[in-house]
Protein backbone atom coordinates (compact mmCIF):
# COMPACT_ATOMS: atom_id res chain seq x y z
CA UNK A 1 0.00 0.00 0.00
CA UNK A 2 1.60 3.30 -1.08
CA UNK A 3 2.05 6.29 1.20
CA UNK A 4 -0.63 8.39 -0.51
CA UNK A 5 -3.20 5.66 0.04
CA UNK A 6 -2.07 5.24 3.65
CA UNK A 7 -2.57 8.98 4.20
CA UNK A 8 -5.98 8.92 2.51
CA UNK A 9 -7.22 6.15 4.79
CA UNK A 10 -5.71 7.77 7.87
CA UNK A 11 -7.41 11.10 7.10
CA UNK A 12 -10.69 9.27 6.46
CA UNK A 13 -10.48 7.58 9.88
CA UNK A 14 -10.13 10.97 11.58
CA UNK A 15 -13.27 12.18 9.79
CA UNK A 16 -15.14 8.96 10.54
CA UNK A 17 -14.47 9.32 14.26
CA UNK A 18 -15.90 12.85 14.20
CA UNK A 19 -18.84 11.77 12.04
CA UNK A 20 -19.82 8.85 14.27
CA UNK A 21 -19.04 10.34 17.69
CA UNK A 22 -20.19 13.87 17.04
CA UNK A 23 -16.99 15.12 18.63
CA UNK A 24 -15.32 18.10 16.94
CA UNK A 25 -12.30 17.41 14.78
CA UNK A 26 -9.02 19.28 15.12
CA UNK A 27 -7.17 20.19 11.91
CA UNK A 28 -5.85 17.13 10.12
CA UNK A 29 -2.28 16.28 11.17
CA UNK A 30 0.59 17.34 8.98
CA UNK A 31 0.78 15.21 5.88
CA UNK A 32 -2.86 14.10 5.99
CA UNK A 33 -4.56 17.26 4.70
CA UNK A 34 -5.49 16.80 1.02
CA UNK A 35 -3.25 18.79 -1.34
CA UNK A 36 -5.95 19.23 -3.99
CA UNK A 37 -9.66 18.71 -4.64
CA UNK A 38 -9.12 15.29 -6.20
CA UNK A 39 -7.34 14.10 -3.05
CA UNK A 40 -10.17 15.55 -0.94
CA UNK A 41 -12.72 13.63 -3.00
CA UNK A 42 -10.71 10.44 -2.50
CA UNK A 43 -10.76 10.96 1.28
CA UNK A 44 -14.54 11.51 1.20
CA UNK A 45 -14.92 8.32 -0.85
CA UNK A 46 -12.80 6.46 1.70
CA UNK A 47 -15.08 7.72 4.49
CA UNK A 48 -18.07 6.18 2.72
CA UNK A 49 -16.20 2.96 1.96
CA UNK A 50 -15.03 2.51 5.54
CA UNK A 51 -18.47 3.29 7.06
CA UNK A 52 -20.53 1.39 4.51
CA UNK A 53 -22.59 4.45 3.58
CA UNK A 54 -23.89 4.25 0.01
CA UNK A 55 -24.51 7.63 -1.63
CA UNK A 56 -27.91 8.22 -3.19
CA UNK A 57 -26.64 11.05 -5.33
CA UNK A 58 -24.44 14.11 -5.54
CA UNK A 59 -24.58 17.59 -4.00
CA UNK A 60 -22.98 20.83 -5.18
CA UNK A 61 -22.87 23.74 -2.73
CA UNK A 62 -22.47 27.20 -4.23
CA UNK A 63 -20.91 29.49 -1.65
CA UNK A 64 -21.26 33.22 -1.01
CA UNK A 65 -17.47 33.52 -1.23
CA UNK A 66 -15.16 31.00 -2.82
CA UNK A 67 -15.49 28.11 -5.24
CA UNK A 68 -18.36 25.61 -5.03
CA UNK A 69 -17.85 22.51 -2.91
CA UNK A 70 -19.06 19.09 -4.06
CA UNK A 71 -19.68 15.84 -2.27
CA UNK A 72 -21.89 12.78 -1.89
CA UNK A 73 -25.56 12.94 -0.96
CA UNK A 74 -26.59 10.39 1.66
CA UNK A 75 -30.18 9.19 2.06
CA UNK A 76 -29.96 9.48 5.84
CA UNK A 77 -29.24 13.19 5.45
CA UNK A 78 -32.50 13.88 3.59
CA UNK A 79 -35.30 15.20 5.82
CA UNK A 80 -38.94 15.94 5.09
CA UNK A 81 -40.10 19.55 5.05
CA UNK A 82 -41.52 20.60 8.40
CA UNK A 83 -38.90 18.64 10.32
CA UNK A 84 -37.51 20.13 13.52
CA UNK A 85 -33.71 20.09 13.38
CA UNK A 86 -31.47 19.92 16.45
CA UNK A 87 -28.77 22.54 15.92
CA UNK A 88 -26.23 21.01 18.36
CA UNK A 89 -25.82 18.21 15.81
CA UNK A 90 -24.66 20.73 13.18
CA UNK A 91 -21.30 22.46 13.60
CA UNK A 92 -20.84 25.75 11.70
CA UNK A 93 -24.39 25.42 10.37
CA UNK A 94 -25.34 27.55 7.38
CA UNK A 95 -28.77 27.44 5.74
CA UNK A 96 -29.44 28.21 2.09
CA UNK A 97 -32.12 27.62 -0.50
CA UNK A 98 -31.55 24.46 -2.52
CA UNK A 99 -33.20 22.29 -5.14
CA UNK A 100 -33.18 18.50 -5.37
CA UNK A 101 -33.60 16.88 -8.76
CA UNK A 102 -34.33 13.22 -9.44
CA UNK A 103 -32.55 12.00 -12.56
CA UNK A 104 -34.74 10.57 -15.32
CA UNK A 105 -31.61 9.48 -17.19
CA UNK A 106 -28.15 8.47 -16.04
CA UNK A 107 -25.29 10.96 -15.97
CA UNK A 108 -22.53 9.12 -17.80
CA UNK A 109 -18.91 10.28 -17.43
CA UNK A 110 -18.40 10.89 -21.16
CA UNK A 111 -21.73 12.62 -21.79
CA UNK A 112 -22.32 16.34 -21.98
CA UNK A 113 -25.27 18.66 -21.62
CA UNK A 114 -27.87 19.40 -19.01
CA UNK A 115 -29.24 16.59 -16.85
CA UNK A 116 -32.66 15.15 -17.67
CA UNK A 117 -34.76 15.42 -14.51
CA UNK A 118 -37.91 13.45 -13.73
CA UNK A 119 -38.94 16.00 -11.13
CA UNK A 120 -37.54 18.59 -8.75
CA UNK A 121 -38.16 19.34 -5.07
CA UNK A 122 -37.73 22.71 -3.35
CA UNK A 123 -35.25 22.22 -0.52
CA UNK A 124 -33.51 23.89 2.40
CA UNK A 125 -29.83 23.00 2.65
CA UNK A 126 -28.12 22.92 6.04
CA UNK A 127 -24.39 22.84 5.48
CA UNK A 128 -22.19 21.70 8.38
CA UNK A 129 -18.65 20.64 9.16
CA UNK A 130 -16.99 17.97 11.25
CA UNK A 131 -14.14 20.33 12.19
CA UNK A 132 -13.87 22.49 15.33
CA UNK A 133 -12.67 25.39 13.19
CA UNK A 134 -14.18 25.61 9.73
CA UNK A 135 -11.47 24.96 7.12
CA UNK A 136 -10.98 27.56 4.42
CA UNK A 137 -9.46 25.43 1.66
CA UNK A 138 -11.69 23.63 -0.85
CA UNK A 139 -9.74 20.32 -0.75
CA UNK A 140 -10.36 19.91 2.99
CA UNK A 141 -13.98 21.02 2.63
CA UNK A 142 -14.34 18.38 -0.08
CA UNK A 143 -12.89 15.71 2.22
CA UNK A 144 -15.39 16.88 4.86
CA UNK A 145 -18.16 15.37 2.69
CA UNK A 146 -18.58 18.67 0.89
CA UNK A 147 -19.95 20.27 4.09
CA UNK A 148 -22.93 17.93 4.04
CA UNK A 149 -25.27 18.46 6.96
CA UNK A 150 -28.93 17.91 6.12
CA UNK A 151 -31.18 18.68 3.15
CA UNK A 152 -34.81 19.38 4.03
CA UNK A 153 -36.97 18.42 1.04
CA UNK A 154 -40.36 19.79 0.01
CA UNK A 155 -43.06 18.48 -2.34
CA UNK A 156 -42.29 17.53 -5.92
CA UNK A 157 -42.72 20.00 -8.76
CA UNK A 158 -42.11 20.18 -12.50
CA UNK A 159 -38.76 21.48 -13.72
CA UNK A 160 -38.89 25.23 -14.41
CA UNK A 161 -38.50 26.49 -17.95
CA UNK A 162 -36.47 29.57 -16.99
CA UNK A 163 -35.12 31.59 -14.06
CA UNK A 164 -37.42 31.89 -11.04
CA UNK A 165 -37.42 34.00 -7.88
CA UNK A 166 -35.79 32.28 -4.89
CA UNK A 167 -35.76 33.52 -1.30
CA UNK A 168 -34.74 32.35 2.17
CA UNK A 169 -36.12 33.99 5.29
CA UNK A 170 -37.81 33.43 8.63
CA UNK A 171 -40.87 31.35 7.81
CA UNK A 172 -43.31 33.99 9.05
CA UNK A 173 -41.87 36.60 6.68
CA UNK A 174 -42.15 37.08 2.94
CA UNK A 175 -39.03 38.28 1.17
CA UNK A 176 -38.71 39.32 -2.44
CA UNK A 177 -36.82 36.56 -4.19
CA UNK A 178 -33.82 36.93 -6.45
CA UNK A 179 -33.88 35.35 -9.94
CA UNK A 180 -32.00 32.05 -10.14
CA UNK A 181 -31.47 29.93 -13.24
CA UNK A 182 -32.06 26.52 -11.66
CA UNK A 183 -31.36 24.53 -14.80
CA UNK A 184 -28.01 26.28 -15.23
CA UNK A 185 -27.19 25.34 -11.64
CA UNK A 186 -28.15 21.72 -12.33
CA UNK A 187 -26.02 21.75 -15.47
CA UNK A 188 -23.00 22.88 -13.45
CA UNK A 189 -23.68 20.16 -10.88
CA UNK A 190 -23.97 17.58 -13.65
CA UNK A 191 -20.51 18.46 -14.94
CA UNK A 192 -19.07 17.99 -11.45
CA UNK A 193 -20.97 14.71 -10.94
CA UNK A 194 -19.74 13.31 -14.27
CA UNK A 195 -16.18 14.21 -13.28
CA UNK A 196 -16.66 12.03 -10.17
CA UNK A 197 -17.86 9.04 -12.19
CA UNK A 198 -21.47 9.92 -13.00
CA UNK A 199 -24.81 8.90 -11.51
CA UNK A 200 -27.48 6.32 -12.39
CA UNK A 201 -31.06 7.14 -13.32
CA UNK A 202 -33.11 7.64 -10.16
CA UNK A 203 -30.21 9.19 -8.23
CA UNK A 204 -30.60 12.66 -6.77
CA UNK A 205 -28.72 15.78 -7.82
CA UNK A 206 -28.76 18.58 -5.26
CA UNK A 207 -27.82 22.19 -5.94
CA UNK A 208 -27.43 24.21 -2.73
CA UNK A 209 -26.43 27.78 -1.96
CA UNK A 210 -29.09 29.22 -4.28
CA UNK A 211 -29.62 32.10 -1.83
CA UNK A 212 -27.36 34.04 0.51
CA UNK A 213 -26.63 31.83 3.53
CA UNK A 214 -28.21 32.39 6.94
CA UNK A 215 -27.14 31.09 10.34
CA UNK A 216 -30.09 29.14 11.82
CA UNK A 217 -30.87 29.80 15.48
CA UNK A 218 -32.79 27.77 18.05
CA UNK A 219 -36.46 28.71 18.30
CA UNK A 220 -36.65 30.01 14.75
CA UNK A 221 -38.03 28.57 11.52
CA UNK A 222 -36.67 29.16 8.03
CA UNK A 223 -38.39 28.74 4.69
CA UNK A 224 -36.80 28.52 1.26
CA UNK A 225 -39.37 29.67 -1.30
CA UNK A 226 -39.33 29.12 -5.05
CA UNK A 227 -41.84 31.12 -7.08
CA UNK A 228 -44.40 28.79 -8.66
CA UNK A 229 -42.69 25.65 -7.33
CA UNK A 230 -43.34 25.71 -3.59
CA UNK A 231 -41.16 25.83 -0.49
CA UNK A 232 -39.22 23.82 2.07
CA UNK A 233 -39.39 24.79 5.72
CA UNK A 234 -37.70 23.65 8.93
CA UNK A 235 -37.76 24.64 12.59
CA UNK A 236 -34.69 24.62 14.85
CA UNK A 237 -34.10 23.74 18.47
Amino acid sequence: MDQENDNRIAAAKWLIEALESGSPLAPLPDGLAPPDVEAGAEIAAAVLEETGYVPCGFRLLFRDAGDPVAGPMLEGRLLRAGTTVALPALRHARASAAMLGVLAEALLPDDEGAPVLARVHPALDLAASRFTDLPEDVPTLTADLGLLGYVVVGKAAASPAGPIAVSLAEASLRRKGLPVDLMAAFATAAVAARARGGLPAGAVLVVAGLSPALVPVAGASLAARFAGLGKAEAAFV
